[in-house]
């Protein structure tokens, strides 16, 4: 019997968050497409990949980035188009009526969208709707910002309300002050870039204490649900994960419902939650509406978010529950490499502790024997731009230009 060809499925970035979308779409025989727009995207270079394209920085050029993919549309017209960054999911969803005239879109609206990309929104849902969170205020002005953090108590947070504008300026997702004055220069600087600041409370608890639920939603309640655990960040404390483990956490399933039902989200997300030492209390940091950083995770565990999402849309597949393997790791050996041995003393892991998930089963961001290109190609980018690249590891506060994109978050 000739197998029935399927619909192509565009994938919009090529960094580790793509990279893991092309390889889960591509081994269930999906033809993707790559519609990279950085320098140092990779994801072009899997196998996986049939095709690749260039188009604007939906940053820098948002109309001139959808006219590249609606110009698209009429050679792949039809295609699940799968935004798997937060630059590419704002303009997707912005621009989602147009595109949706050629595509199947993975994401939700802009209304929706809206409510995720902007935290200090997220946050006010989950307090209405009885999702625990971390004390958050918007400050009004520069006294206000004083007044609130010396009420929450120092150390304090200061998280951008739109992160992904935060790390395009200031290459990093927050800043943990430990003084007033080191509060204050942080949030002049944000300010002066025009962006909007919340001051939060610091949730005590270490790299472990940060859990992942993944779930495909649709008409407010999950059809697939996937937990997990963080077990080191990169940078520690305040970045993304560079190792996590699957696990089943059931204290964050309903906490984890309740905040995408809230927020009527439709599609995959990655909800992030903290557990509080004080009380135990899992309590809510960000939603992710689009396919995350350690997504292949899921994916060698049993449960391929993206070919769900990809049948959904493209075939009218309802997916159901699918039992997942706890206990495997997942890795980023590049930012794993470089930020252990910048953090070896802050972290004070033994080697063995480090060593242990490449010891196990596991599965890494990039390095895959069978797919050896975006290894390759991010390889080549690393050791071009070694300085640069080691400034960034070790928390350098230089500022890239305006078409630097986004870094990998969860």
């Amino acid at each position: 019997m000739t197998p029935v060809a399927r619909t192509p499925a565009i994938v919009v970035a090529g960094h580790t968050m793509a990279l893991a979308v092309v390889r889960a779409l591509g081994e269930a025989g999906v033809p993707v497409v790559v519609a990279h727009y950085d320098a140092r995207d990779f994801a072009q270079a899997s196998r996986h990949a049939v095709a690749s394209i260039r188009v604007p920085h939906p940053m820098v050029d948002e109309a001139g980035f959808v006219d590249a993919l609606v110009a698209r549309g009429r050679e792949f017209g039809g295609s699940v188009l799968f935004p798997v960054s937060d630059d590419s999911t704002v303009a997707v969803s912005r621009n989602k009526p147009v595109l949706s005239e050629h595509f199947r879109v993975a994401c939700p609206d802009w209304e929706v969208t809206e409510r995720v990309i902007d935290k200090s929104r997220t946050y006010e849902i989950a307090a209405t709707h009885g999702v625990p969170v971390p004390r958050t205020v918007i400050p009004l002005s520069e006294a206000h910002l004083v007044e609130e953090a010396a009420r929450i108590g120092f150390p304090v947070l200061l998280k951008p309300a739109e992160g992904h504008l935060y790390f395009e300026r200031f290459k990093r997702k927050m800043v943990r002050a430990e003084t007033q004055s080191e509060l204050v220069d942080a949030y002049r600087s944000a300010v002066e870039a025009g962006l909007v600041m919340m001051v939060q409370e610091l949730i005590p608890g270490d790299d472990r204490a940060v859990v992942n639920y993944n779930a495909y939603f649709s008409q407010g309640r999950p059809l697939v649900e996937f937990t997990a655990r963080q077990l080191r960040k990169a940078p520690p404390a305040l970045g993304s994960p560079r190792v996590a483990i699957s696990e089943r956490i059931p204290e964050v399933l309903e906490p984890g419902r309740r905040i995408l039902a809230a927020i009527g989200f439709e599609g995959f997300a990655c909800t992030e939650f903290k557990q509080d030492s004080r009380d135990g209390i899992y309590k809510l940091m960000e939603v992710n509406g689009r396919h995350n950083l350690s997504g292949l995770l899921a994916v060698r565990s049993g449960v391929n978010f993206p070919l769900l999402h990809y049948r959904h849309l493209a075939e009218g597949f309802v997916p159901g529950a699918i039992p997942y393997r706890a206990g495997l790791y997942w890795t980023d050996v590049f930012r794993d490499a470089g930020y252990s041995l910048a953090y070896l003393r802050r972290e004070r892991n033994r080697p063995a502790a480090y060593l242990a998930p490449y010891a196990r089963r596991h599965c890494d961001a990039i390095l895959d024997r069978s797919d050896m290109g975006p290894f390759w190609a991010r390889l080549g980018y690393l050791v071009r731009n070694s300085g640069t690249t080691a400034r960034t590891a070790v928390g350098s506060p230089a500022v890239a230009d305006r078409h630097g994109a986004k870094r990998e978050t969860t």
